[in-house]
């Protein structure tokens, strides 16, 4: 199983991002400050980092480029409120394998997570089944029945989440998380609008109501 080692200070979004990483199987580490970041990294227990540029103690490019000058060849994924052209070159020229700005949607930094694992790991499937509704990962379709159903990108995430947790009740605060981020309102009646807009394009009854918990894919 990867273990994945998150140096984040700002404890919401840390906390979001664990919650995350297991609800999709993964064993997490959160450390708050750059020298604990650096001295996990180097214990090589965990499979990838993701790595706040702003921490406390010494800063993000310092933890990189220290472990990039002793040879740790851990995979390292930059996590920051930080935008500019200029440190986005230099975060990727320092040795990060990729770079995510924040406010980010979970979905994406998981895609991202398992695209920098896959090289260590077995390939990942490339289609999520449940009946006869079909997710190609790849080219990232949506096949119902045999014929294409056309999904805007967030329609895809939905669905891509409820096939990976197939029989499995979500709530509307985890859909919220996954789908768009930390950043959204609580309050937001967005997950039952493309909950809606993705039942017109797969069926009616696929995604079902669980009434006072969520929602839950049918299989």
């Amino acid at each position: 199983m990867n273990r994945v080692l998150i140096a984040e200070d700002e404890v919401r979004i840390a906390a979001f991002v664990q919650r995350g990483l297991h609800s999709a199987g993964f064993v997490t580490t959160v450390v708050g400050d750059g020298l604990s970041a650096y001295e996990e990294a180097r214990t090589g227990s965990c499979n990838l980092m993701i790595l706040d540029l702003g921490l406390p103690v010494c800063d993000g490019f310092t933890v990189l480029r220290r472990l990039r000058e002793e040879r740790v060849t851990l995979p390292v994924i930059i996590l920051t409120a930080r935008d500019s052209v200029s440190d986005t070159v230099a975060g990727l020229e320092g040795g990060a394998d990729d770079y995510l700005s924040k406010p980010f949607a979970f979905e994406e930094l998981l895609a991202r997570v398992r695209l920098r694992l896959r090289a260590d790991a077995a390939p990942e499937a490339s289609l999520l089944r449940a009946g006869d509704l079909v997710l190609d990962l790849r080219t990232r379709r949506a096949h119902v029945d045999g014929r294409v159903a056309e999904l805007s990108a967030r329609e895809f995430a939905l669905a891509e989440v409820f096939l990976r947790h197939p029989d499995q009740v979500l709530t509307r605060e985890q859909l919220l998380s996954m789908v768009w981020g930390f950043d959204y309102d609580p309050g937001s009646n967005i997950v039952d609008v493309y909950v809606r807009y993705l039942r017109r394009k797969v069926g009616a009854d696929r995604v079902e109501t669980i009434r006072g918990a969520g929602y839950r894919l049918r299989v």
